[in-house]
């Protein structure tokens, strides 16, 4: 698997742990005072097998997938597939979160698809030729509603909120367009196809979840907003297009029904309008980006926002992380009201920062809540809670266990809990429900640990 730097080798037993000790991982989060808890269901998990043989009526036409129906005896086969054992773990899981007293945010896709759905090492060694190749079939669309209708079958009595989603746009940009997510390719086509699928893999799970638990489930998506900045006054419009091709486009689809694939034509499609309720918002950082005569009409420019040196200096003089992303608390308010404008509630689902000796991480959080409410109080966002990454050190994909975003410390050897410091800062805002006046120091400057 490790070729080329693509992943990091790490493997889950090396992990935290969470499987076996989520009772004290929830038992920190009470100590944090949380009252939400977002958590995914892992598709491979819960159905190590392939559920294609379980036949459903699809709605397909020239334009791609309008329709699945989910039937209730399609729904028993499903469960004859799954794994028991899990789906009886995730319901302790979901039952101990609900009985600390935490809303239960089920988010349903966070990248990894099973293997009998993706093999992503075939899909790159031949180009896609081979597969079985995920996002880039249409068959993937018909199993993920599926997989949605069975989760809100067996789960849709404790779930408070749903989200399809987090990050889709991640798996088609980084995972197509030459980043070091699975499957590694680099072809903008591709990428095309994989975020049309996406999208109405969305849309359908959307459908189910709402078939399946009823009409007033709170169906939503979680996606990473990265405001798009120009070098230049010459830029200005270069930003524009990576603002409209890595964020609204699929905003306007799921809430228009305006179809523009990565701001490649239009279509009018119906069964994409109106598909979500609510938008979670993740805000790491920025992007920086001048005009390029090559598609998408842009380029990033390095030494800002992501594209920047670990544990440096910006070249807008502003600390990095421990894996190279740039602080810059201002694009928060920025991320929030690019949203603002489809008209639904918000809520910050991922926001963190890679600080394994918690140096930076009080700042972070404090400034990032500062700009926050300013999006709330003078914008007027209607932004409904915040969500930290992370309560615990963890998995971050391609990057294993090096990253350390968590308020809790985690020995990996021995899987003991201990809080750092920023966790204690953390507790305060949330046992006040607001900045406290001793933090708002960290909120007054743009970058309080850069010189004037």
């Amino acid at each position: 698997m490790l070729r080329g730097g693509v992943v990091s080798g790490d493997v889950p037993e090396d992990g935290p742990g969470y499987w076996d000790l989520y009772r004290v991982d929830h038992r920190w989060a009470q100590w944090l005072g949380l009252n939400a808890w977002r958590m995914n269901p892992e598709w491979s998990r819960i159905f190590p097998r392939s559920t294609k043989s379980v036949k459903v009526s699809v709605d397909r036409d020239e334009e791609g997938v309008k329709a699945v129906d989910v039937t209730e005896e399609a729904l028993r086969q499903l469960d004859e597939l799954a794994n028991q054992e899990a789906v009886k773990r995730y319901r302790e899981i979901f039952e101990d979160i609900k009985c600390r007293g935490m809303k239960l945010i089920i988010n349903l896709y966070h990248w990894p698809l099973p293997i009998w759905l993706h093999d992503p090492i075939r899909v790159r060694d031949t180009n896609a030729r081979e597969g079985p190749r995920g996002w880039l079939d249409e068959d993937a669309i018909v199993e993920f509603a599926k997989f949605a209708a069975y989760v809100a079958w067996k789960f849709g009595d404790l779930a408070d909120m749903w989200s399809t989603m987090n990050e889709p746009n991640v798996t088609w940009s980084i995972g197509y367009t030459g980043g070091n997510f699975p499957p590694g390719l680099n072809d903008y086509k591709l990428s095309y196809r994989a975020a049309r699928n996406i999208v109405q893999a969305h849309a359908r799970a959307y459908d189910q979840i709402k078939e399946v638990v009823g009409r007033e489930a709170q169906v939503g998506v979680i996606y990473a907003v990265t405001p798009a900045e120009p070098l230049s006054d010459d830029d200005r419009e270069a930003a524009e297009r990576a603002n409209e091709v890595m964020t609204h486009w699929f905003f306007k689809a799921i809430t228009e029904g305006r179809l523009s694939v990565l701001g490649i034509g239009e279509e009018r499609r119906e069964d994409l309008r109106d598909r979500v309720d609510w938008i979670g918002v993740n805000y790491y950082s920025r992007l920086v980006v001048r005009a390029s005569e090559r598609a998408p009409g842009f380029e990033v420019v390095s030494g800002y926002g992501f594209a920047c040196k670990p544990s440096s200096k910006s070249l807008a003089n502003r600390p990095t992380s421990e894996v190279g992303w740039e602080i810059y608390p201002e694009g928060m308010r920025s991320a929030i009201n690019m949203c603002k404008r489809y008209g639904r509630p918000m809520m910050v689902t991922e926001n963190g920062v890679a600080d394994a000796a918690d140096r930076l991480r009080h700042w972070y959080i404090v400034s990032h809540l500062h700009q926050l409410l300013k999006a709330i109080k003078v914008d007027g966002a209607d932004v409904r809670g915040y969500l930290h990454w992370s309560l615990i050190d963890n998995l971050e994909w391609a990057s294993g266990f090096k990253p350390k975003f968590g308020l809790i410390y985690v020995d990996l050897k021995t899987k003991e809990r201990c809080p750092r410091p920023s966790a204690y800062v953390y507790r305060d805002i949330v046992s006040q429900n607001a900045l406290p006046e001793y933090l708002l120091e960290y909120a007054r400057y743009p970058n309080i640990l850069a010189p004037p």
